[in-house]
Formats: structure tokens, C-alpha cells, sequence
């Protein structure tokens, strides 16, 4: 059973419908029970026609859920409607999706539920796990959300930077459950990569491919964190970050710079560093004021200072902190490994801990509890006195 291609079918299915006459909220429910009645039929008798399969079941599924809420009129109406049979027309309606499940009436969360459940034909109880969150909870999010983008015509243009900061939702919670998030929001990228031709759309696939790249190296077999530095860079995964590469450079050459090609800029220079300590962070510190230049953002004020540590000294990058809100995630953290590099490895102890009292995750509390338990060892050790010394 290719679920792939089921998943890969359901935007244009729903766009087919909604073409029809179906309201959106509907035609989404119908194409899930038509792939949920594929799983079921296919092994045995797989269709010469996929989409135009999916087309029919879901078509006739939406058929006997309007005939449930609507009166005996507008049912015949619809039925009158029924097209002959026929191969699908091949019109991608995979865009206006993403638009429509990026209304900037839905709140982050709800966004990336639905666009998970209706561009990436993933089931509530697939989301659900991936969040970590009860299926019942997940399936209100999802009719709330259809509710609220019910009246939205498809054909109304959309906004690609709410689309592209879904995607990015969705990348960042990585893998959790069954689902591995990191990997669907590459393949929803790559989807929207080959329906428009935008710069910023190509700097985000290739800013996901260039961190993806790095997974197998992040974490140890038990779980813990391995920072960049430490990484074995053996086992990155050089054929994502030459695509990344790529990908990346075809969309500077238009010469219309946007945060995410400059965030992948950054992640580039990492990828093309042999060892950590050929990482060519002067230029690095360049990306990021290109990056601050697109967007102010606190988060890479934060990452260019941990940057300007590295490239001018660790005293030049707690200058550069100083300004931002010492409430920012991951600021304390920084300020500790700033002034580890500085030498005041009792500063950095305290820093540490308290930074690990507000880790957004267990594995990063767990990391940032070790450098503190580390530093506060080595301390412990200097102030012993040496054997036979009688000072």
C-alpha cells in the first residue's frame, strides 16, 4: 500500500470537489473516508487510475454526508451535478490548500493541524500522536479550524510567508510518535517548491534539507544532545546538504533575499566546515546582519552574539547580548557558554543551571544540567589541596 501517494493525492482530490460545488470542511471529510476506503480495497484490487478512484469514492462520500444535512432539494440538485465518468482533470489544486490552511484567522497550532490533515492527507489520529495530544483534542482543533475558513473561496490569492512559517512550524517539532514531522514538512515543501517559483520557498527547503542533513549526528544512542562542535560530521548526510546547497544558490542568483535563504546561508557554512573549528564564522556573522536586515528578529540577535563570540572572542559576543531581554529562550544559555569561553567558569556554573530550570525540553535540561555538574566538578577539583601539599 503506497500511503505516499495516497497522501500526495488528497490536496488535488479536495480541490476537485471543492470545484464541484463542495464546501471545504465537507470535501476534506470525504477524501478521508475515500483514502481510509483505499487502505482497505487497494491491496486486493489496486485502481488504473488512482486519483481519478479517489475522485469517485470521495465524490460519492460527500454525496451521502450532504444528503445528511441538507434538504431533499438540494439534494437532487447535487446528485444532477454527478459528472460522467471519466479520467481526473489534471489541475494541481495542492496551492490554494496551503493558502487556505494558512488563514491568518487560524491561530499557528490549528494551522499546522489542518494542513497537516488536508495538504498532507495525514489522519486526525496520526496528528494527534505526533502532538502528543488526545484524538479527541485533535479532532476539535481540526473542525474548529474547517469552521473557520469554511467561507474562503480557493481561488482567493494567499499569503506565502504565512504558508512558509506553517511549514516551518512544522519542521521545527521534528519527530515525536510515529510521524516524523521533520520529514512531512520537507515533503509538503518540496510539494510547494514545484507549484510556484518563489526565492523564499526555495530558502526554506533548502534551509530544512541543510539542517535535516545533520539529524543522525545530533543525539547520542541514549538520548542526550550533542552540540554542533562535537558533532561527527562523518555522519552528516552529504548528498541533503548538497542539494541543499543547491537549491540555496539558485535562489540568491535572483538576487531577492529573504530570511529564510539567509538562515540557510548560516546553515550552509556550518554544512561546508570540515572540522568545527574551520567553521568561517566572519562570515557567519555577515549572514546574520543580512538576516537582521530581512527580520529584527531577538531570536537571531541572540544567534549572531553567540556568533560574534566565536569570530571577535567571547568578551565582543556578551557586548553583543547586551540589549535583549534576558527573558528570550535560550538567553541564559548563551550568556553560560559565552562565558565559559571568557574563563569565568563559576559565572558559566550558575548561568548553566538556571538555564536548565527553563529548558524548553528534557534533553536540553539534561545537557545544560551536565556543562553545570562539569564546570562545578572542575572548580571543586582546583580548590582541593594536592597530595602532600601542607599549605
Amino acid at each position: 500500500m503506497d500511503e505516499t501517494l495516497l497522501r500526495t493525492l488528497t490536496p488535488a482530490v479536495i480541490g476537485i470537489l471543492g470545484r464541484r460545488g463542495a464546501d471545504f470542511a465537507t470535501a476534506e471529510d470525504a477524501v478521508q473516508e475515500a483514502l481510509l476506503e483505499a487502505i482497505r480495497v487497494w491491496p486486493e484490487d489496486p485502481p488504473r487510475d488512482p486519483k481519478g478512484w479517489l475522485v469517485a469514492v470521495a465524490w460519492r462520500k460527500f454525496l451521502d454526508l450532504a444528503r445528511a444535512d441538507t434538504s431533499r432539494r438540494r439534494r437532487e440538485e447535487l446528485v444532477d451535478l454527478e459528472p460522467e465518468p471519466g479520467a481526473a482533470p489534471a489541475v494541481d489544486d495542492s496551492l490554494q490548500l496551503y493558502f487556505l490552511c494558512a488563514h491568518p484567522a487560524l491561530t499557528p497550532a490549528s494551522a499546522v493541524a489542518l494542513t497537516l490533515r488536508a495538504v498532507g492527507g495525514l489522519t486526525t489520529k496520526q496528528i494527534a500522536q505526533a502532538y502528543l495530544v488526545p484524538e479527541a483534542t485533535m479532532a476539535q482543533r481540526i473542525s474548529r479550524a474547517k469552521r473557520t475558513v469554511s467561507g474562503v473561496r480557493l481561488d482567493r490569492p494567499g499569503d506565502v510567508a504565512t504558508v512558509l512559517r506553517v511549514l516551518y512550524l512544522v519542521f521545527n517539532e521534528g519527530y515525536s510518535g510515529d510521524l516524523d514531522l521533520a520529514a512531512e514538512a520537507i515533503r509538503l515543501t518540496r510539494q510547494l517548491a514545484a507549484a510556484i517559483k518563489h526565492e523564499e520557498v526555495a530558502g526554506l527547503l533548502a534551509l530544512m534539507l541543510l539542517h535535516h542533513a545533520r539529524r543522525a549526528a545530533r543525539t547520542r544512542p541514549d538520548g542526550s544532545l550533542v552540540p554542533l562542535a562535537e558533532q561527527d560530521r562523518s555522519r552528516w548526510d552529504t548528498r541533503l546538504i548538497a542539494e541543499g546547497v543547491d537549491i540555496l544558490q539558485a535562489a540568491l542568483a535572483r538576487d531577492r533575499l529573504g530570511e529564510f535563504q539567509a538562515q540557510a546561508a548560516i546553515a550552509a557554512l556550518h554544512a561546508d566546515a570540515r572540522t568545527a573549528a574551520d567553521t568561517d564564522w566572519v562570515q557567519i556573522v555577515e549572514w546574520y546582519d543580512e538576516l537582521l536586515r530581512c527580520t529584527d528578529n531577538p531570536v537571531a540577535r541572540l544567534n549572531r552574539a553567540v556568533a560574534v563570540g566565536e569570530a571577535d572572542g567571547a568578551r565582543a559576543g556578551l557586548a553583543a547580548l547586551s540589549g535583549l531581554d534576558p527573558a528570550l529562550p535560550r538567553y541564559t544559555a548563551a550568556c553560560a557558554y559565552l562565558h565559559e569561553r571568557a574563563g569565568d567558569r563559576a559565572e558559566a556554573a550558575r548561568l548553566y543551571a538556571a538555564a536548565a530550570d527553563t529548558a524548553p525540553t528534557l534533553p536540553e535540561h539534561d545537557h545544560l544540567t551536565r556543562q553545570a555538574a562539569r564546570l562545578n566538578a572542575e572548580l571543586r577539583s582546583e580548590e582541593r589541596p594536592l597530595p602532600g601539599d601542607t599549605a
